[in-house]
């Protein structure tokens, strides 16, 4: 069924490029996996790209403007590879932008059959290939300070990463480096890694938090999208922490969201659309930005935070994220 619905995505675009002639407008399509309003990532993503494309367009005659694009891929990842790739055969775009690790491994197949499109990919790294750029958050960073405080914060030294799934990026950097931190802020820290299986079920998200709540975790880190409303409604219950990734999710849940590691996303997708309609785009170059940059940074000024942490973990925290700024203290 898989094989029929590629196929079958593949020619009407094609028989619909077939009829589309490219103009000398420039084109951007954005792809988003998943659904804008479900995923403060993807909103963000969505909207510096067209800050980006509305500014620039306030300085063009109308038969000049930029076209803006954008596809909701939804949450099924079995059918982000057909709808990409449904998407570049329309031929039409001259650069597809979207944010997630998962993209090169998706886009590197799809330039065999079209090498003229271009990606721009966000939150993702592929170096090498002249038709892709990358920009990756530092989450070596992200993934440490979550940890450091969920350390500091934990009473029974046990904590959980609750994953929509395993992934480079999430098996090599950020369950690894979540684990340092905890175990930096305290040796006896321990934490358990469990997947959802997609990004979207809530209702497993509950029953994973309820299980490893049930063995002692008293703070969790979640990673499953639209499921981490249900871990959220289980810490809440059980009386768990949470700590919060790539955007400030204090409001989410006052008192048991204990901290917000963010990454700048909007202001991201704004240069690299910018840095594109200028021409300048480094094909090929794969980036990283982290918090000496200002791209990943650790919210402090919240009062929902300083509500929810005591001085004495908020001094430990600030004094870190200061000696991760001035490069005194590196996390690799």
């Amino acid at each position: 069924m898989k094989k029929i619905f590629l196929f079958t995505t593949i020619l009407a675009a094609l028989l619909l490029s077939g009829c589309a002639k490219k103009t000398n407008k420039s084109s951007i399509a954005v792809f988003v996996p998943g659904i804008i309003d479900d995923s403060p990532t993807y909103n963000m993503l969505v909207q510096g790209i067209k800050a980006a494309v509305e500014e620039k367009n306030q300085t063009l005659s109308d038969d000049a403007k930029i076209e803006l694009f954008v596809m909701e891929a939804g949450t099924n990842q079995a059918e982000w590879g057909a709808k990409l790739t449904a998407l570049s055969a329309e031929q039409k775009y001259d650069v597809i932008i979207s944010s997630n690790p998962s993209l090169p491994d998706l886009a590197e197949p799809i330039l065999q059959q079209f090498p003229k499109q271009k990606f721009i990919l966000l939150d993702a790294t592929k170096e090498g290939n002249q038709n892709i750029h990358t920009v990756c958050y530092n989450q070596y960073e992200q993934s440490y300070l979550t940890g450091y405080i969920g350390g500091l914060m934990s009473k029974s030294h046990k904590l959980a990463l609750i994953a929509a799934q395993e992934y480079p990026v999430m098996n090599n950097i950020i369950y690894p480096y979540f684990e340092k931190g905890a175990q930096a802020a305290n040796s006896a820290s321990t934490v358990e890694f469990r997947i959802v299986g997609n990004w979207y079920d809530a209702t497993k998200g509950a029953e994973i938090a309820d299980a490893v709540a049930k063995i002692g975790v008293d703070v969790i880190l979640p990673i499953c999208g639209g499921a981490s409303q249900g871990v959220i409604t289980s810490a809440i219950n059980n009386g768990c922490y949470i700590t919060w990734f790539d955007d400030n999710g204090f409001a989410k849940a006052p008192g048991t969201i204990i901290s917000s590691s963010v990454m700048e996303q909007k202001k991201m997708s704004y240069n690299v659309t910018k840095e594109f309609i200028e021409g300048n785009t480094p094909w090929g170059v794969a980036k990283m930005v982290g918090i000496k940059e200002g791209f990943v940074d650790f919210v402090q000024d919240d009062p929902l935070y300083i509500q929810a942490v005591p001085q004495d973990i908020r001094e430990k925290m600030s004094a870190l994220l200061e000696d991760i700024r001035l490069g005194k203290t590196e996390i690799k």
